[in-house]
């Protein structure tokens, strides 16, 4: 019902925030990735919105990318998951992190977010696995399954995902897997 919103932003105490549209204040529940870009009080910005119109209250919760606002949603549809628990997830790591977490089916990067559990963790994986990853945080083509398979393979070795992710993206396209680890390990060492 309300996709968007612009317009003064007034306030911020976290995780609210209160934009002025038009001499209506608006609050807006917003993740901390969210509130960290904001700018200053006094400052024109334009969130994206969803309205949750339950019996008791209707909350509009605001997401600085349209990304954000997709994987929260995807996010309340999942059983056991409410909004403040969506909020949580989104500002305890990026889409990206969120989309990549999803797509490897990795519980342990999902459960260092307060709130999330193993049991939790693992319910997210089940029911978000094909939803989010393929459409959120890549771009079509961005990632061939070699370079998911040469990524998996540094990271089963012991190195950060941004090391591995850094390593990577100096590769020329078009490498086999092998060719393609061994350059990257060698990019590792001199690091």
């Amino acid at each position: 019902m309300i996709g968007r919103i612009t317009g003064t932003l007034l306030e911020k105490t976290p995780p609210v925030v209160c934009i002025d549209v038009g001499g209506v204040g608006y609050e807006i529940d917003v993740p901390m990735s969210t509130l960290y870009n904001l700018p200053e009080n006094g400052a024109k910005v334009t969130l994206h919105t969803h309205l949750a119109v339950r019996e008791d209250a209707h909350t509009l919760y605001g997401f600085s990318t349209a990304g954000e606002r997709s994987a929260f949603r995807l996010l309340i549809k999942v059983t056991g998951i409410g909004a403040r628990t969506a909020l949580a997830v989104l500002s305890g790591m990026t889409v990206e992190e969120l989309a990549s977490a999803i797509t490897q089916q990795e519980s342990g990067r999902l459960t260092r977010v307060p709130g999330i559990g193993k049991k939790t963790a693992e319910r997210l994986l089940l029911e978000l696995r094909g939803k989010l990853g393929a459409d959120l945080g890549h771009t079509p083509g961005s990632h061939s399954a070699g370079r998911d398979d040469m990524l998996n393979a540094l990271l089963s070795l012991g190195y950060s995902n941004s090391e591995s992710q850094s390593a990577l993206k100096n590769l020329p396209e078009g490498l086999d897997v092998a060719e393609g680890i061994r350059l990257a390990l060698k990019s590792l060492a001199r690091s």
